[in-house]
């Protein structure tokens, strides 16, 4: 490999402020900001919206999206699809 191209990988907190939890990784993302963590020593820390913590697919909070009614709803809305003579 060559010298010098390759990005630096540090220790990194990941926190996800909807489910309240924090990772430690490696990454190259790096923050002005840093936090203790549990072994006593400071890392930088980025902030992100959704994590498997808090996603809906991970958490098995996924809706089961109802078809029939969808189906219904749309004939309701646009009516039964037969022309109208006017």
């Amino acid at each position: 490999m060559k010298p010098r191209i390759h990005p630096v990988s540090r220790p990194v907190v990941f926190r996800d402020r909807a489910a309240d939890v924090a990772f430690l990784t490696r990454s190259t993302a790096d923050s002005g900001e840093h936090v203790e963590w549990e072994d006593g020593s400071a890392y930088p820390v980025i902030d992100v919206e959704t994590s498997s913590a808090s996603h809906p697919f991970y958490t098995g909070g996924t809706r089961v999206l109802d078809t029939a009614g969808r189906v219904e709803q749309f004939r309701r809305r646009y009516g039964t699809g037969e022309a109208s003579e006017s």
